[in-house]
C-alpha cells in the first residue's frame, strides 16, 4: 500500500491529459532459436502505478521534445507475437523493479541514458492518464502489445483472448474496475478523456500494477489523449535497488521522481501442491505441476515455472544461448549427461530439446540440491541453478505470481 500511494504521488506530479551469469544448469546468453514444442505457454509480474486525469477541455498535452521515443518494444524483452491457445509460447517475462516519471514526459534521450546504465536490462516508456469510462473515473494505460504484454502477469501474458481483445482497439479492465463501471463485454460506452467518444469494453483480465483500472493500445491511447510517455518502467535484477535509484535520478535530472517496486527480498514460502492431475501433461502448467510432484516431492511446481519462463519463456527461445545452454530448461550439455532423465512414459536416451525430459530433469536437479526443504535451502538450490544472486530473487518472485494467479 505504501509503495502504491508513493507511486500515485510520483506519477500524478508529471502528468498531463540481459543474459544470465553461468550456473550448474546453463550458463550467460539467453536462446534464439523459436521452439515448435506444442505445449500452451504460461506468460508475469505485479508492480503498483497510478496515473492524472486526461482533460476534456482539450488535446493532450505535447511532448517534451520531438525525439519522444515512444512506446518500442523493450530493451531485453522478447517480442509478443499472437499467442495461440493451441499452444504458442509467450514472451519471456520481464520483472519491473522501478518506476520513473519526468516533468514533460520520457523522451528518447531520458532512455537512452536509463538503458546505458550498468544491470540495466529492460525498460518500458507508458502512455497513460485518467479518464471517465461510462460515468466513472479509471487509470488507463496505452502501448503496443509487444512492449506492454511482457511486463504483465503470467496468466493474461498467456491470454490469447485478452490480446485479441487488445488489438482490436477494446479497452481491457481489472474485474473490480468492470464491476464498479458496470462494464459488460461487448459493448460500447462513452468516455471522457481528451476527447469525448466512445470505447467497446473487451473483458477483464489481471494487470498486477496497483493503481491501474485498464490497457489499450497505442492507436487507442492516442485516440483518447492519454499523456505520451508519461514514466517508465524498468528491469535491472542484478542491480543494487538503493544505487540504482539514485542513478536512475542523476540520469534524469532533478525533477525526475523514482519509486523502487520490488520487496526488500523475495520470499520462500511458496505453496506445494501434492495433488497435481494425472497423466501426460497437455500444458506447461500441468507439466510444471506434475514434474514438481513426481520428481521432487516438496517442491513448489512455481519454482519450476518461473524457472522455464525466465529460461526460454516456457519453450519460445530453446538456444543454444551464448554459452551453449540448450532446451526449454537451458542445460548445458554437461550438466545434461548427469541430470538427464526420460520423463512421462518417453523412452530413449533423454532429450535436451523435450520438455517433458527437461522439466522433470530440472526437478530432479533442484531437488538434489535441497530445494524440497524451502526456505533458505530453496534459496541455495536455485543458486546452484545459476550461480547468481539477483537470478534467484527473479525466480522467487515470479514463483509468487504464478502461486497468487493458479493457486
Amino acid at each position: 500500500m505504501a509503495v502504491s500511494v508513493a507511486v500515485a504521488s510520483c506519477v500524478a506530479a508529471f502528468g498531463g491529459g540481459g543474459g544470465s551469469a553461468p550456473g550448474a544448469a546453463h550458463a550467460a546468453g539467453r536462446a534464439s532459436a523459436p521452439s515448435t514444442a506444442s505445449l500452451t505457454g504460461s506468460g508475469y509480474v505485479a508492480a503498483p502505478l497510478s496515473l492524472p486525469g486526461a482533460s476534456v477541455r482539450g488535446p493532450a498535452p505535447p511532448r517534451r521534445d520531438a525525439a519522444s521515443a515512444g512506446g518500442g518494444t523493450p530493451a531485453g524483452a522478447a517480442s509478443a507475437s499472437a499467442a495461440s491457445a493451441a499452444g504458442a509460447a509467450v514472451p519471456r517475462l520481464v520483472v519491473p523493479d522501478i518506476i520513473a516519471a519526468v516533468p514533460g514526459g520520457v523522451t528518447a534521450a531520458d532512455l537512452a541514458r536509463i538503458r546505458k546504465l550498468g544491470q540495466v536490462r529492460a525498460v518500458l516508456p507508458i502512455d497513460g492518464a485518467r479518464i471517465t469510462v461510462n460515468g466513472k473515473p479509471l487509470t488507463v494505460l496505452g502501448a503496443p502489445a509487444a512492449a506492454l504484454r511482457p511486463w504483465l502477469p503470467p496468466a493474461t501474458a498467456a491470454s490469447q483472448q485478452v490480446w485479441s481483445e487488445f488489438a482490436a482497439g477494446d479497452l481491457v479492465t481489472t474485474a473490480q474496475s468492470a464491476r464498479s463501471a458496470r462494464l459488460a463485454a461487448g459493448r460500447g460506452y462513452p468516455v471522457a478523456a481528451a476527447a469525448r467518444t466512445t470505447l467497446t469494453f473487451g473483458g477483464q483480465a489481471l494487470l498486477g500494477i496497483a493503481g491501474v483500472d485498464g490497457i489499450v493500445n497505442q492507436p487507442q491511447a492516442r485516440r483518447l489523449g492519454l499523456a505520451h510517455d508519461v514514466a517508465m518502467l524498468i528491469n535491472a535484477p542484478a542491480a543494487d535497488m538503493t544505487s540504482l535509484v539514485t542513478s536512475v535520478k542523476a540520469a534524469l535530472g532533478g525533477g525526475a521522481q523514482v519509486i523502487r517496486l520490488v520487496p526488500v527480498s523475495a520470499s520462500t514460502s511458496l505453496p506445494v501442491d501434492t495433488t497435481p492431475p494425472k497423466g501426460r501433461p497437455t500444458s506447461y502448467l500441468a507439466l510444471f505441476q506434475e514434474s514438481a510432484a513426481q520428481y521432487c516431492p516438496g517442491l513448489s511446481w512455481t519454482v519450476l515455472a518461473a524457472i522455464g519462463q525466465i529460461e526460454s519463456g516456457d519453450g519460445a527461445n530453446v538456444g543454444p544461448s551464448a554459452a551453449g545452454a540448450l532446451g526449454p530448461m537451458q542445460f548445458l550439455p554437461s550438466t545434461w549427461r548427469i541430470w538427464g532423465t526420460d520423463g512421462f512414459g518417453d523412452t530413449g536416451p533423454p532429450n535436451i530439446m523435450n520438455p517433458f525430459d527437461a522439466v522433470p530433469s530440472a526437478a530432479r536437479l533442484l531437488c538434489a540440491a535441497g530445494a524440497a526443504a524451502g526456505g533458505q535451502a530453496l534459496r541455495q538450490a536455485i543458486f546452484a541453478y545459476n550461480h547468481a544472486a539477483w537470478y534467484v530473487d527473479e525466480v522467487l518472485t515470479l514463483a509468487a505470481e504464478y502461486a497468487r494467479e493458479f493457486a
